[in-house]
């Protein structure tokens, strides 16, 4: 593992090895939907508005950003039925520039724990003036609702007895299964995001329980996502693919270069880490052409280190965690990174680490159960795999 220049990154809720305003605005609100003159939706080019109004915001089914004048909108995309017959609305955000050029997605929500994304994408449309803007910014402020609403991770589903359904594994999703969660992916990646985009950042955090360095979860091996994901002054970027069923790999796989940044711990605004977030997201936007002005701090002043490869340190016992390694520290292998007790406080186990590399997340939780991931070691790896060995 090397340590590119001076600073480094993180993969959300964990991590099992390798692998793996705009005002208050727009982003949390939700309400009845008062019907306008008629139920039947209306187009204006590819966006299509169902004639809805929801605290003062359009509703639309799906959106075309070239059939907008340049400014600011606010909206919210009308989402899968909930039992009751009503929809799941995502707040939505798109800042237009006076010119033309690239589209540049920014997206949170995916999670409903992952709250600092939402106050980064916020701060970062704050100080975005379409006037002097080419090409525009579409903005996603909380993908899966039922989970920001109840703040957690994943999205209660009633449909077998309320499932716990990770949105993050159905992209692109299918708009004709038989499950809601998958159709509502589908519907966000359709009708949404596919063709409005050149570009997609699709931010999270740790997940609740555990806490993370700053770091991106990024394919280096893709030329326009290797610039874009060096712009972050952070500390880690985990190089790998992963598996199936995430919104950046289905971003890729339809031509659209997207990667995952990871901003610290869930359920709070992570005020030390969101600036460095907010940062990278304007040389992006730069980078892209869609603001002027020089580059900032980048991932050559943070000395972010780069990583193929996570190994986890799993509970062979339930009972309470000592952990003797904090965020970033350099481990060896062999090296004792935890103890865990009984409620005797008698020593029930001790955990090394399996590989030597930098801690990239740590439990926060004091307890456990057998089988948890306590402790994740970004490292570098002569065969990275991908594939599911990330839990999160």
């Amino acid at each position: 593992m090397t340590r590119d220049h001076e600073e480094g990154f993180d993969r959300r809720d964990f991590m099992i090895a390798s692998i793996g305003a705009v005002g208050a605005a727009a982003a949390l609100m939700s309400g009845p939907a008062l019907a306008q003159d008629a139920a039947t939706p209306k187009a204006e080019g590819g966006t299509i508005f169902t004639g809805d109004i929801i605290s003062g915001k359009q509703v639309i089914s799906a959106l075309d950003i070239e059939t907008l004048e340049p400014g600011r909108h606010f909206f919210y995309f009308q989402g899968v039925q909930m039992p009751t017959g009503q929809h799941w609305y995502v707040s939505v955000a798109v800042i237009k520039g006076e010119k033309p050029g690239k589209r540049l997605g920014l997206i949170s929500g995916v999670h409903g724990d992952e709250m600092s994304p939402i106050h980064t994408i916020q701060t970062v449309l704050a100080a975005l003036d379409p006037a002097e803007m080419s090409g525009s910014v579409l903005a996603v402020f909380d993908l899966s609702r039922p989970a920001i609403e109840d703040m957690t991770r994943r999205w209660h589903n009633s449909a077998r007895g309320m499932d716990l359904i990770d949105l993050n594994r159905l992209f692109p999703g299918n708009e004709n299964a038989p499950d809601a969660p998958v159709r509502h992916a589908a519907l966000v990646f359709n009708r949404l995001l596919v063709n409005n985009l050149d570009y997609a950042i699709d931010f999270h955090t740790a997940a609740t329980g555990m806490d993370a360095t700053a770091f991106h979860l990024a394919r280096m091996d893709l030329p326009e996502v290797r610039a874009m994901a060096e712009l972050y002054p952070i500390d880690h970027i985990f190089d790998n693919i992963a598996y199936p069923g995430l919104l950046t790999n289905a971003l890729i796989d339809v031509g659209i270069p997207a990667f995952t940044p990871e901003i610290g711990r869930p359920r709070i605004f992570d005020y030390e880490m969101i600036p460095r977030f907010v940062e990278g997201t304007m040389n992006v936007l730069k980078l892209q052409g869609i603001i002027a002005g020089e580059i900032g701090r980048t991932g050559q002043d943070s000395g972010v280190v780069v990583g193929d490869a996570m190994s986890p340190v799993i509970t062979t016992h339930g009972g309470f965690v000592e952990l003797l390694v904090d965020l970033k520290e350099a481990v060896e292998a062999g090296q004792k990174v935890a103890i865990q007790r009984n409620t005797f406080g008698e020593i029930v186990a001790e955990y090394t680490a399996a590989h030597s590399g930098e801690v990239l997340a740590r439990r926060t939780d004091a307890t456990c159960e057998e089988g948890m991931i306590i402790l994740s070691f970004l490292f570098d790896s002569a065969t990275p795999e991908g594939g599911d060995q990330i839990v999160e």
